[in-house]
C-alpha cells in the first residue's frame, strides 16, 4: 500500500524544491524592488544558486547509485557535471 522511497530520492527532491522556492522568492523581490539594478543583482546571486543546487542534487544521486555504476562511469558523469557548470559560467 505504501512505497517507501528511497532516501537519496527525497534528498534530490527536497533540494530541488529548495531551488524552485528560492527562484520564485528571489521574482517576488525583484517585483517587490522594482529596480533593474537590483533586480540584475538578484539574478546575478541566482545564477550562483543553480549550478549549486546541480552539483548537489547530482552528488546525492551518484552515491545514492555508487554501488551499482563502475568507476569509469563516476568519471563520465562527473565529466560531464564538470562540462555542464564550464559551459555555463564562460
Amino acid at each position: 500500500m505504501f512505497t517507501l522511497l528511497e532516501k537519496a530520492v527525497i534528498a534530490m527532491a527536497l533540494f530541488r524544491i529548495l531551488s524552485g522556492s528560492i527562484e520564485v522568492f528571489a521574482a517576488y523581490l525583484m517585483i517587490r524592488l522594482n529596480d533593474v539594478e537590483k533586480a540584475l543583482v538578484i539574478n546575478s546571486s541566482l545564477a550562483f544558486i543553480g549550478p549549486l543546487i546541480l552539483i548537489i542534487t547530482t552528488t546525492i544521486g551518484i552515491v545514492g547509485i555508487s554501488d551499482k555504476i563502475s568507476f569509469g562511469k563516476f568519471f563520465w558523469i562527473f565529466l560531464g557535471v564538470a562540462l555542464i557548470i564550464y559551459g555555463v559560467k564562460k
